[in-house]
């Protein structure tokens, strides 16, 4: 088993802008507003779908926008809402936002969704804010920002193939060129001691999560050598690939080879033999290879496919990953009793209250207001309007922003800023 780690960034859609309308003129005694709200923006939602088994596609895409809600219209026509970004990810994900490292999802089941990044709401349109003394006011809200954050994707993989066979048939080249996976390959017997895992991609899109296993010997079933250090790997995967030196370098039968590791495994597990294999007679490159692929064909009794391949020059690795791929969809997968865990399980972390606003003072005097609830505040009025302006100034004082500003020091005419803007302070 290992954990697959991707780092992306989602942001939920903003709302849309409320509308400022009126029926007939600028002011109306008789009349009223007529300006609708905003359409709230969409959530990002990840959805576990059982189909995926890797994190290959957010290795291309890391980037994750919800689309934003429609304005509002006249007539008190409200903004259309938008329909949330789902996102697919496969079961036994876990979210965690890089920030405060909490655990936002535990996602394990087919279907189960979690909220990563909210949407905003809608602003308001200027019928919400009318009054018998003010029946018509020109103000309206902009709609709230959509919650942004960088989230690590966690998946905990284990191998949909493993590769056996003896020391030194080719096991950690084959994976080399066919992952990212980089083992160590030597020209001894025993070059991996323990699992390498690669996410190997096939031509149509397909990934799958293979496994280069230390190489058994006879006796394995018994501890000799990795032993059971081995044999536990192998028994997680759901496709076995056999690989073979077809070249007999080392002075090695290959059919003998091979039904020596086929007897370990059924020495170790009967039900190992339940797995569908794939024989993969490697170092086709080398002089006799042909001639030892005739002897063992021959020899071969069993119904398992044979693929012809050269690991170091990439003859024939196409169809062999497009079979994988077509072998690992029809097989179901072999449950490991003694290791099963409690896949309802779903963790979600209360958010902390945020501080409403922080104060810090530039060196050039200016005083710098901060604080998402301050800040999506900020982002939410409408200054093109003299009501929306004042109205912002009321709620920073409810705030006791202004108070605070006076504490750190500030007097009339001192500049304030929030984010890229800056005000007088007026006392």
């Amino acid at each position: 088993m290992f954990v697959d780690k991707v780092k992306i960034y989602v942001k939920g859609g903003d709302g849309g802008k409320g509308q400022v309308s009126f029926r007939r003129e600028k002011y109306v005694p008789d009349g009223g507003p007529a300006g609708g709200d905003g359409g709230r923006g969409a959530s990002v939602v990840f959805e576990v779908e059982e189909g995926l088994r890797t994190l290959m596609d957010f290795r291309y895409k890391r980037h994750f926008k919800a689309p934003r809600g429609e304005h509002g219209r006249p007539k008190n026509q409200h903004g259309a809402n938008s329909e949330d970004m789902i996102v697919k990810v496969p079961p036994g994900t876990t979210v965690v936002d890089v920030e405060t490292g909490q655990v936002i999802a535990d996602l394990t089941e087919h279907g189960q969704r979690a909220v990563i990044a909210r949407g905003g709401r809608g602003g308001r349109g200027n019928t919400r804010f009318a009054t018998p003394v003010n029946p018509a006011p020109e103000i309206a809200e902009n709609g709230e920002p959509g919650q942004e954050r960088d989230v690590t994707l966690e998946l905990k993989v284990l191998a949909d193939v493993g590769l056996v066979g003896f020391p030194s048939v080719g096991k950690s080249t084959l994976l080399s060129v066919v992952s990212a996976a980089k083992p160590k390959i030597a020209d001894y017997h025993f070059t991996t001691i323990t699992p390498n895992l690669g996410v190997v991609e096939a031509e149509d899109g397909r990934s799958f999560v293979m496994a280069d296993l230390p190489g058994l010997i006879e006796g394995a079933h018994e501890g000799v050598g990795l032993g059971h250090q081995f044999l536990r790997h192998i028994e997680r995967t759901r496709v076995i690939v056999h690989v073979i030196d077809m070249s007999a370098l080392e002075g090695r039968d290959p059919y003998e080879d091979y039904l020596l590791i086929n007897e370990e495994l059924k020495q170790y597990n009967m039900r190992l033999l339940e797995r569908p294999q794939i024989i993969v007679a490697n170092k086709m490159d080398m002089p006799e290879s042909e001639a030892n692929l005739e002897v063992f064909k021959e020899k071969f009794k069993d119904d398992y496919p044979i693929f012809p391949i050269s690991a170091i020059t990439r003859q024939g690795l196409r169809d062999l990953l497009l079979t994988v791929a077509d072998k690992i969809e029809e097989t179901p997968e072999f449950p490991l009793h003694e290791e099963a865990e409690d896949t309802t399980r779903v963790i979600y972390r209360h958010e902390k209250e945020e501080t409403p606003f922080v104060i810090t003072i530039d060196d050039d005097g200016t005083f710098v207001l901060s604080g998402a609830p301050l800040e999506k505040l900020f982002k939410m009025t409408d200054f093109s309007h003299d009501e929306s302006v004042r109205r912002f100034a009321r709620q920073m004082r409810g705030m006791g922003i202004d108070e605070a500003l006076r504490e750190k020091g500030a007097k009339d005419g001192d500049l304030v800023r929030i984010m890229k803007f800056e005000f007088e302070f007026i006392d």
